[in-house]
Order: structure tokens, then sequence, then C-alpha cells
């Protein structure tokens, strides 16, 4: 039976006129206000573009090195879809598909659009990654990019330096509705805050890039957290952004541009922002070692 793996991910535009489906789609069809949209459409170009699209497919090249096996990748939200793509490894022979979400929280999400899209090609099995955010390779991944960022510190002043661990945020509705995102984005968490806390560093959790809607959102926010630290008399603060695993939007704009600003009206000096991990190879370790648990 020929296998192969399939990266599901959130997905993201090329093309800034694909924005109003894309947003559309991220909204269950409701199109956004035009301000939504204006506003999203300047932090795209702001950034140049998300290159989510580009280093997920690099994430891919790696792991196909690593497994001798084909990997894909499809979005949830966006082109390309996973029926498509299934339905081209159906072509090629493929009867079993190892599904990877690659976002180790709330991973049923994404398994259901990946079966749904299966059931449609005829015969393929489809074997499920479970949550993934406790991987070692992963944590380990994480405190690497921490200590890569740390470094730019005065070695003096390094352990005094906050960490502040960011994971995206959702509607607090979704989550009082039983979704395990928060639980298990803690969980892993407190995983890093183990390896990284005994240094010295105080590690905090905050929940970044809420939506623009009238709701409650999970937190704290950002401005919260960078007001909590400053009331605290820090002055230097690290974000890691251990919630995804590759630069898009929400750290090339929400950390890299809006997040400084914001820390520099709490009272900071000094923000630095750990590497996102994209393709780097104890990541890669992490998801070979996923996918290997399931062949």
């Amino acid at each position: 039976m020929t296998t192969a793996v399939l990266l599901s991910f959130h997905g993201t535009v090329e093309r800034l006129d694909d924005l109003p489906a894309f947003v559309a789609n991220i909204r269950r069809g409701r199109p956004a206000p035009p301000e939504v949209l204006e506003e999203v459409r300047r932090r795209f170009q702001a950034i140049g573009g998300s290159p989510l699209l580009r280093i997920t497919q690099a994430q891919a090249d790696a792991l196909a090195a690593r497994l001798g096996l084909p990997v894909a990748i499809a979005g949830r939200l966006w082109h390309p879809y996973p029926e498509e793509v299934l339905a081209s490894l159906h072509g090629r022979g493929v009867r079993r598909v190892v599904s990877l979400p690659l976002a180790p929280q709330s991973v049923d999400v994404y398994h259901a659009v990946v079966r749904e899209a299966a059931a449609k090609q005829g015969e393929m099995e489809v074997r499920c990654v479970p949550a993934w955010g406790l991987e070692p390779a992963l944590i380990d991944a994480f405190v690497e990019v921490i200590d890569e960022a740390l470094a730019r510190f005065p070695e003096e002043r390094r352990g005094e330096v906050a960490v502040i661990l960011s994971a995206h945020s959702l509607p607090q509705r979704i989550i009082d509705a039983g979704d395990p995102y928060e639980r298990q984005f803690r969980a892993m968490a407190a995983e890093v805050e183990r390896r990284v806390a005994p240094r010295g560093n105080p590690v905090l959790v905050a929940f970044q890039s809420q939506g623009m809607t009238g709701d409650a959102w999970l937190g704290p926010d950002l401005r919260a957290t960078f007001d909590a630290l400053a009331a605290k008399g820090a002055r230097e603060a690290l974000i890691a952004p251990i919630g995804f695993v590759a630069d898009h939007v929400e750290t090339l704009y929400d950390l890299d541009v809006e997040a400084p600003a914001l820390a520099r009206e709490a009272g900071l000096s000094r923000l630095e922002r750990a590497p996102a991990l994209n393709a780097r190879p104890r990541f890669i370790d992490a998801l070979e070692a996923l996918v290997q648990r399931e062949l």
C-alpha cells in the first residue's frame, strides 16, 4: 500500500485580491466589514505578503527527505484544499495517508476536514496524529529558539529577561464550549517553562492576535502582559511564539511591528522575539517522530 503524509495548516493567500474570500472562509462564510478587510490588507502589505505557504512547503520537503515518502501540504481555509490534494495523491496510487496538522493543539479540527476529503476518494485509509504539543523534540526546538533569542541580551542580564510564551487567541465562547485548545496549549507551555524557568527567567503565557470582534477572546493579551511585567519592574522581555510553527502575519506583523509599540507604551525598554521554528532540523525531528509512530 502506497503511503503519503499530509501536512495540514491554516492556509493563507498569495494574492491580496483573494483576501475577501479567505477572510470570509475564516468567518464561516460571512463577509468581513470593509474596515476589517482594509486592516487585514494593510498588515499583509506591511510584511510583504505572508510566507506561510512557502515555509510550509519547505517543512514538507524536509520531512519527505527524512522519510522517503511523499509529503503534501493542504490548507484548511484556502487552497490547496485537502480534497484537491488527496485526489492528486489518490491518482498517484496513494491509499494510506498520515494526517499531521501543523498545529499541535485542537488537531481534530484539521483531521475532520482530511477524513471528509479522503472519504470522497474511495479507498483511502487515514491515520491521524493525536495532539502533539508534548512531543520531546518539539519542546527541544522551542527551547532552542528561546536560547538563540536570549543570547541577544547581555550575559549579565540574560537570566532576568521575562519570557512570554504566546499563542493565537480564540473566542472565549469556543473555549467555554469545550474546545481543548487552551488546556493543551498551557500543558505545552508548562513543559517549556520547566526547561526555562530554572535559569531564573520569569515565564508567562499570553494570547495574541485577538480578532476584530466585540465578543470576549481568550487572554491575557499582550498589552495586559506587558503592563503586568512593567508593574513588577521588568524592563526587558522576550516573546516566544510557541503557538505557531511557522512565520506568518501573526508573527511578522503582530509581534514584529505591533508588539514592540505596545511594549514601549507599557514602559518596557526592550522587546525581542524568538525565531519561528519554520524548517529547522529539531522541528523536523519532531514531525518525523510523529509520522514514524503512526507507520
